[in-house]
């Protein structure tokens, strides 16, 4: 089994033609937030990814296999719930019910994909009733799902870390950080 352990974020300074060129692992969300797993590329050889701890692999991102080539990470279509606001309503309040849905759907720790126009969340029916009662559109649909980092995954793929964490980089951001105890129950 080959074994891929690095990866490159989007492929940044990779040349394009190269890039393209490689073959692919086409990968749905749940298999892609985890950092080892075994799957098969796009030329049939089955691969062993191993990543260090907490690395969230995203559509776009390239991994390097053991014997230098590379693999091009592709996000798989998968059952979503796609979000858009009523129609019916005036634009400028479609824009205001789609950021109160990301909103209350934040507060619930949901995973979520922020389009200008839709949101995209995992399927599930109790969200969708109460994205329902809040006038908005939900269907199901298979697309690819590439959610939000976070809060605290501001320093890229991989990087997130939990609050309170301290930061193993040996700096400051020079910005304070308000943490609340509060229960999410």
């Amino acid at each position: 089994m080959l074994q891929a352990s690095k990866l490159i974020p989007q492929g940044q300074g990779l040349a394009r033609t190269m890039v393209q060129r490689a073959a692919h692992l086409e990968l749905d969300w749940d298999v892609r937030q985890k950092s080892r797993f075994d799957t098969v590329a796009s030329d049939e050889r089955h691969v062993g990814v191993f990543l260090p701890r907490g690395t969230v692999v995203r559509g776009g991102d390239v991994l390097i296999t053991q014997d230098g080539s590379l693999l091009r990470v592709v996000a798989a279509p998968q059952a979503v719930l796609r979000i858009t606001a009523c129609p019916d309503h005036p634009a400028h309040e479609q824009a205001f019910d789609l950021m109160r849905a990301a909103y209350h759907l934040g507060n619930r720790h949901v995973p979520i994909e922020l389009k200008p126009d839709h949101l995209k969340i995992e399927p599930d029916h109790v969200l969708a009733e109460m994205l329902h009662a809040m006038h908005l559109t939900v269907v199901e649909v298979r697309e690819p799902f590439e959610p939000e980092a976070g809060a605290y995954g501001v320093h890229g793929a991989g990087d997130a870390q939990a609050p309170g964490a301290k930061e193993a980089h040996g700096h400051h951001h020079g910005h304070g950080h308000t943490h609340h105890n509060h229960d999410h129950g």
